[in-house]
């Protein structure tokens, strides 16, 4: 048998091995020590000194030191710590109340916290099972179809590995060899745009067919509102910033009214008038950041950056090209944030016009529940993508939010944080090991001229740069039905990669693709895991065919999604181009 030959021989053979049970990781460095012995065997030389040792100890070190994966226990470490922690039941019951009258709200909130759980532990199965035992019940109890409720927590728990903070994305990274912050970049984007389209598909469904989610009662919607914010609206005003804002000056009234059992104090009056200013904050914090970064902060470093240099005097000078950021916003940039400050304007008018007391705890709850996370989520992510730090420092600023997260909502013991670290040991150790025995099996596949075999057949088969990424796209999404994402990253992306130069792809574009087609390989039957993480929680009647036939709907708006994703690629590309120019 020819080398390339084996070569495809060893393919095939780790599909099948995977599929019988076998570790990955150890499936990859056996397979290619077996391989790369014969492939580099000399019957002159002892069997010692064999060439597949020192390729052995070499890609081990290669893969040990590589950078790229020293984030990946800091974000692991921030999911198991937020996971341990349960701080989302309180998340789940605000979000209901905040969206307690759309079509659907128990499902609409449910795919919200789904999507911002996810974001903050991008942990599948963490994230499936426990609004499995969060919402699947309430769903069920209120008339829910089976397939709408069982969708909704499968399609939503598996959004955390798309939208960043994501350690597939770290891995794609290490694998192609492309920067990690392009990537966070690129994929930001599509992931809260898929996470929309299941919004708006959930949303259409309750109110084309309102069987399938028939609208909650009036006690599951009426907001408990305490005694006091009772007897604050009569005191001062129905309406409750105003009423704060006369207690600032006049606290006396306010001080003889209780708050949980203890005198409500001058302290307890400045707490809630902040959290009055929350959704007038939120917009001008959000509309001032833009401001700052797009007509400030980057025509000032386009301006140092034009002075740096020694130039010869009397000689021309050269025309550096600048990133679309640093060339300064364009006409259509102050139009369109003209118009959203008009937008959040009105709705910020709007919010304090209606501000009752009903309204006022529903915005208490969400900010003590969803803040924290939100903050911390957005923390870690603009640090990343503003470069102030790397994707390193910023998991690390993510772990540490975590536990003084948890440690605030009291949530987490000693016992819950050995759980945490042994497990995202356990996790890192995994991936590491991923990396060695892909390494080892990637280079005596392309020592055994595998790889070369493939470019060259498929080079031979005259396709478009459309007709690859189609093919490249449809081997992926049928790899997903039998493996996880972690083998089909490591083992069959290597291949595509040597490749999209010749079709004049983009890595990051066809990346980003990857990484939303792989959201189908948790979708997708006959071991789509997060409708078995599901099934483990989920009460004896609901069957494991019931749950598939509710993800198929959400596979389906996966592949819309990358479709929209081809034909306009500027959703993916144009966040890296403008923040760091070139095209990834």
């Amino acid at each position: 048998m020819s080398d390339p030959a084996l070569g495809l021989l060893m393919l095939t053979l780790i599909v099948v091995v995977i599929m019988m049970g076998f570790a990955t990781a150890f499936t990859l460095m056996g397979l290619g020590m077996f391989f790369g012995f014969i492939a580099f065997y000399d019957p002159s030389q002892s069997w010692t000194h064999n060439k597949v040792f020192e390729l052995m100890v070499q890609r081990t070190y290669g893969a040990m030191t590589n950078d790229v994966l020293i984030s990946i226990p800091l974000f692991v470490l921030m999911g198991y710590v937020m996971e341990r922690g349960a701080l989302v039941d309180k998340m789940f019951y605000s979000i209901q109340l905040a969206f307690r009258r759309l079509p659907a709200s128990l499902a609409v909130a449910t795919l919200i916290v789904c999507t911002f759980w996810g974001i903050a532990s991008g942990l599948v199965g963490a994230v499936v099972v426990l609004m499995g035992v969060i919402a699947f019940n309430p769903m069920l109890r209120a008339g829910y179809d089976v397939k709408l409720a069982s969708g909704v927590i499968t399609a939503g728990g598996t959004l955390g590995i798309l939208i960043p903070p994501s350690v597939m994305i770290i891995v794609y990274a290490a694998v192609a060899g492309q920067s990690v912050v392009k990537l966070y970049a690129a994929a930001m984007f599509p992931g809260f745009f898929l996470a929309f389209l299941y919004l708006v598909y959930v949303i259409g469904w309750a109110m084309l067919n309102p069987k399938v989610a028939p609208p909650l009662s009036e006690e599951q919607t009426r907001v408990p509102v305490p005694e006091w914010i009772t007897k604050f609206s009569s005191l001062y005003s129905p309406n409750m910033f105003v009423g704060l804002t006369k207690a600032l000056f006049a606290p006396s009234g306010a001080k003889a009214l209780a708050i949980g059992g203890k005198p409500m104090g001058y302290g307890a009056i400045v707490q809630n008038f902040l959290i009055s200013l929350v959704p007038l904050l939120l917009p001008v914090i959000t509309l001032a950041t833009v401001w700052w970064y797009v007509v400030i902060h980057q025509q000032a470093g386009a301006a140092g950056e034009a002075v740096e240099g020694l130039q010869q005097l009397g000689s021309a000078v050269e025309a550096k090209e600048l990133s679309p950021s640093e060339q300064g916003p364009a006409t259509q940039f102050y139009i369109w944030f003209a118009i959203s400050a008009v937008v959040l304007a009105a709705w910020t008018a709007r919010s304090y016009l209606r501000m009752n007391g009903e309204r006022f705890e529903v915005l208490r709850l969400l900010t003590s529940s969803v803040m924290p996370l939100g903050i911390l989520t957005v923390v870690v992510l603009a640090v990343i993508l503003f470069g102030i730090t790397t994707a390193t420092e910023s998991a690390g600023v993510g772990a540490a939010g975590a536990f003084i997260l948890a440690f605030h909502a009291r949530t987490l013991d000693w016992k819950r944080t050995k759980e945490a670290v042994f497990l995202t040991a356990k996790t890192t150790a995994m991936v590491c090991w991923l990396f060695v025995g892909s390494a080892l099996f990637s280079a005596v596949f392309a020592i055994l001229g595998g790889q070369a075999l493939l470019e060259s057949w498929v080079l031979s088969l005259n396709m478009s740069p459309v007709q690859f990424m189609i093919l490249s796209q449809a081997i992926i999404f049928i790899l997903g039905w039998p493996l996880e994402w972690t083998e089909i990253i490591i083992i069959f992306v290597p291949i595509f990669l040597p490749m999209l130069k010749h079709f004049g792809i983009d890595p990051v574009l066809w990346g980003v693709l990857v990484f939303v087609n792989l959201q189908a390989a948790f979708l997708s039957p006959p071991v789509a895991m997060s409708a078995f993480y599901l099934k483990g929680v989920a009460p004896k009647h609901v069957t494991l065919n019931q749950i598939f036939a509710g993800m198929m709907p959400y596979m389906l708006i996966v592949i819309l999604c990358m479709v929209i994703m081809y034909l306009w690629p500027g959703m993916t590309l144009w966040l890296p181009n403008y923040l760091y120019g070139g095209a990834g």
